[in-house]
C-alpha cells in the first residue's frame, strides 16, 4: 500500500496538521494524524513576517529553514505515533507557511509566497517531498488558491445531488459540486473564516481561540458595525477571489472600529466578527449556488458551536452535514487534500480547477523534491 503524509500550516498559525493517508479505490483513508504545536515564539515570527517591515529577506530566509525543520520533526513524530517506517511512505505533500498572497495585483505582479523549506523536509526524512502548489497555477493565470477544491470535487461530487463544501479555517473557502457532473466545478475564498475571531480574543483576553464560540455567544451583534464590515469592496468582488492573513487582519478590523462613532464592549465586537463569518458564508452561497443543496463543512471551524449555529440558521432549509459524516475528520481536511496533491503531482496529473482559480488550463502543481 502507498502511504501519502500531507502537512498544513494554515493562517491561524495554532498547529502543523499532519496526517497519514492512503488512496484504496480512489477513495482517501486517514489512518493517523496529528496536530505538531508551534511554539510562541515561532508563531510570533511567521506574523511579523506576515507584516511589511524591516530586513525582511534575512527573517524569511532564515524562518524558511527553521519551518522546514519543524515539519519535519512533525513527519517524524506522525511516523513514531503511527508506528510506521518512512520508507513506507511515498511522498509528503506541504501547503507550506503563507507569508504573502497577493493575487490581485497586475498581472507581472501577482504573486504567492509559501515557506518551509522542501529541500530539508526531502533530507530530513528521507520522504520525497512536493511543496511549491499554488505558483504554477498562478502562471497560467490563476489565483493560486483556493486549491481544496480539487479534492473536493474527487471525494465528494455526488451526481444527482448539487453540494457546497465549506471549508472553515483563517479563512472560509466555498466549493460550489453542481448536481450535472458534466458543468465545471466552481469555488472560492468567501473571507475570513476564523481568522479575526481567534484574533480578537488574542488581543483581548489573551486566549488562542474561542473555545466553541462561547465568547462570541454571550455578545450580541452589533448591526450597524456588521454591515459596515459587509461592505467592504473584498465581499463585493466576483469570483474567481482568494485573500489571506495579508488582508483580513487585526489593522482591517480596527480602520472600521477608528471609524465607529460609538464605544463597542469588546465581547460584542466578537459576536460581530462571527456574524460577520456567517453572513459572508451565507450570502456567498445564497448568490453563487443552487438553492436546493447539500452543505458540508470541513476545517476547524466545524467545532466552533456558535458560528455554525449561525450558519445554519442562515441555511434553514438547507441539509447540514459535516466532513465527519462521509468518514473523513473535518479538522484534517486540508492535510488529507495536500497528501492527495502530492499524488496528484507524482502521476503527472493536474492539481487545480480553472473554475475555480481563474486559470487558464489545467496544470500540474508543485515541485518535486527526492528523499
Amino acid at each position: 500500500m502507498n502511504y501519502y503524509i500531507g502537512l498544513m500550516s494554515g493562517t491561524s498559525l495554532d498547529a502543523i496538521d499532519a496526517a497519514l493517508v492512503s488512496f484504496p479505490n480512489e477513495r482517501p483513508v486517514l489512518h493517523h494524524a496529528i496536530n505538531y504545536p508551534l511554539s510562541k515564539s515561532l508563531r510570533d515570527d511567521i506574523q511579523t513576517l506576515c507584516t511589511p517591515g524591516n530586513n525582511e529577506i534575512d527573517r524569511m530566509g532564515q524562518l524558511d529553514t527553521v519551518l522546514g525543520n519543524t515539519f519535519a520533526t512533525a513527519v517524524k513524530q506522525l511516523l513514531t505515533d503511527a508506528d510506521i517506517e518512512a520508507t513506507q511512505i511515498h511522498a509528503i505533500g506541504s501547503h507550506g507557511q503563507t507569508i504573502r498572497h497577493r493575487p490581485g495585483q497586475e498581472k507581472e505582479k501577482r504573486f504567492t509566497l509559501q515557506i518551509g523549506d522542501p529541500n530539508t523536509i526531502a533530507e530530513l526524512t528521507g520522504i520525497t517531498t512536493v511543496a511549491d502548489f499554488r505558483r504554477r497555477d498562478m502562471a497560467v493565470g490563476g489565483q493560486g488558491a483556493p486549491l481544496v477544491p480539487a479534492f473536493h470535487a474527487a471525494f465528494f461530487s455526488a451526481g444527482a445531488q448539487a453540494r457546497v463544501i465549506l471549508n472553515i479555517g483563517g479563512m472560509a473557502n466555498v466549493t460550489l459540486l453542481p448536481a450535472d457532473t458534466k458543468t465545471p466545478v466552481s469555488g472560492f475564498d468567501t473571507g475570513p473564516g476564523n481568522i479575526l475571531l481567534d484574533s480578537w480574543i488574542q488581543q483581548q483576553q489573551q486566549q488562542s481561540f474561542d473555545h466553541d464560540g462561547q465568547w462570541a455567544a454571550s455578545g450580541t451583534v452589533d448591526l450597524h458595525l456588521l454591515d459596515t464590515l459587509l461592505k467592504d469592496s473584498f465581499f463585493q468582488l466576483p469570483p474567481p477571489k482568494s485573500t489571506g492573513r495579508e488582508y483580513f487582519n487585526l489593522a482591517w478590523l480596527q480602520q472600521y472600529l477608528d471609524k465607529y462613532k460609538h464605544t463597542l464592549t469588546p465581547v460584542n465586537v466578537q459576536a460581530t466578527l462571527s456574524e460577520l463569518t456567517a453572513t459572508s458564508i451565507a450570502d456567498a452561497i445564497k448568490k453563487h449556488a443552487a438553492e436546493d443543496i447539500e452543505l458540508v463543512v470541513c476545517g476547524g471551524g466545524v467545532r466552533n458551536t456558535d458560528l455554525m449555529q449561525r450558519i445554519v440558521k442562515k441555511r434553514a432549509s438547507t441539509t447540514v452535514k459535516t466532513s465527519d459524516d462521509y468518514g473523513l475528520p473535518a479538522e484534517w481536511m486540508e492535510a488529507v487534500a495536500f497528501a492527495w496533491l502530492a499524488r496528484e503531482t507524482l502521476a503527472y496529473r493536474p492539481g487545480n480547477l480553472p473554475g475555480v482559480t481563474g486559470a487558464r488550463r489545467p496544470v500540474v502543481l508543485g515541485g518535486i523534491y527526492p528523499g
